[in-house]
Order: structure tokens, then C-alpha cells, then sequence
């Protein structure tokens, strides 16, 4: 009996940590830009140098680019927040 995968016989070649990079750049943009830019920074450099092994260079350089967007787009909003009187915490009462 043949069996319906073949898992064994192609492994996937994609790199783990340039798919993590990729989706903190990507979900980055929207959510905790400032924590998960530097993430997909690092996770992209370090995948963009195992890439000749593991492949997945591509998405490697994406989720460089997406971090270091995540980044400026942390840099813009703050300096937009600052130039419009800076933060109030209104803590109730």
C-alpha cells in the first residue's frame, strides 16, 4: 500500500525562523509594532544568513523590510502623538 504523503521523501525547505520574521513584521504593522519590529529584525537577519541551507531567503528579506517598517511606523506615531501636546493619562475619578 502507497502511502498518500510524501513527507519523507521532500522535506519542506523552508526556513522556521524566516516564517516567524514574516509574521511578526505582518502582524506588527497593526499590533505592538515596537516589540514585534525588532523580533522580525532579528528573526530576519538570522534566517537570511542559515538561508543558503535551509532556503527560504525571500521571506527572510520580507520580514527584514517589515520590521524595520514596524519601526518607522512606531517613530511616526510617536512623533505625531508628541507634536500633538504628547500623551494624558486619564486615570477615572
Amino acid at each position: 500500500m502507497t502511502p498518500f504523503s510524501n513527507s519523507e521523501a521532500n522535506p519542506s525547505r523552508t526556513n522556521g525562523l524566516a516564517v516567524a520574521g514574516l509574521v511578526c513584521g505582518i502582524v506588527g504593522i497593526f499590533f505592538l509594532n515596537i516589540v514585534l519590529g525588532p523580533l522580525a529584525i532579528v528573526f530576519g537577519a538570522v534566517a537570511l544568513r542559515q538561508s543558503a541551507a535551509k532556503g527560504g531567503g525571500g521571506m527572510a528579506k520580507a520580514a527584514l523590510a517589515l520590521g524595520i517598517i514596524d519601526v518607522l511606523l512606531f517613530v511616526v506615531l510617536l512623533m505625531v502623538a508628541a507634536s500633538n501636546g504628547g500623551f494624558h493619562w486619564y486615570v477615572g475619578g
